[in-house]
């Protein structure tokens, strides 16, 4: 049951915002009363923080089984992007900073977590990036997963890029392909190229 409230939770977050959501809301879509909500949760902001280590941990199993699968780390980057999009469903109602405002701590622990395994991501992608002759052997491997997770996040900011203007889908695209481009040797280029035009998604 608790896993069922979490599944509906973390679609109801995504769909309208952390804020917006409110506990009625989310035990009649459950079809429950809130007192049965409550005897799983004690108040909203354990629901929130207990609802976002399960998207954290439901994002990072998936990674994973991308990691596993050896792909091309170009492919992999790519691949990485379309599971994200689909499970954090576009992010249209700027969940991400609704949680940065109402909940701050969750929010910061969630970004220490996350900062931490996409830096590793990151690393372990150049590593065999730079071993496959795809990226450039010079690279600060340190300096690029940094700079990778800080743009990535800095993409889901509705003033930098309002929807209006930019389609999730689309600056993640615009963003991997710069990205790559700043790092792939001619050899990387080539893959990307190809890779590019047989995907146009």
């Amino acid at each position: 049951m608790k896993d069922d409230i979490l599944k509906t939770a973390a679609d109801l977050f995504l769909n309208y915002g952390f804020k917006s959501v409110t506990m009625d809301e989310l035990a009649n879509a459950l079809g429950m009363s809130k007192k049965t909500l409550y005897q799983y949760f004690a108040n909203k902001n354990d629901l929130v923080e207990e609802t976002t280590l399960y998207m954290y941990h439901t994002i990072q199993t998936g990674i994973n089984d991308i990691i596993m699968q050896d792909r091309s780390p170009i492919e992999e980057l790519y691949e990485i992007k379309r599971f994200v999009m689909k499970h954090l469903k576009d992010e249209k109602s700027s969940p991400q900073f609704q949680l940065q405002k109402y909940y701050p701590k969750i929010y910061a622990d969630l970004m220490e977590k996350q900062s931490c395994v996409m830096g590793d991501c990151v690393i372990s992608n150049l590593n065999r990036g730079i071993q496959l002759g795809l990226y450039r052997d010079n690279l600060d491997k340190e300096f690029i997963s940094k700079i990778y997770f800080n743009c990535m996040i800095s993409l889901k900011d509705k003033e930098l890029f309002p929807l209006n203007n930019f389609s999730m889908q689309t600056l993640m695209n615009n963003y991997l392909e710069y990205h790559l481009r700043g790092i792939c040797t001619q050899k990387g280029l080539e893959y990307l190229t190809e890779y590019l035009n047989n995907n146009q998604s």
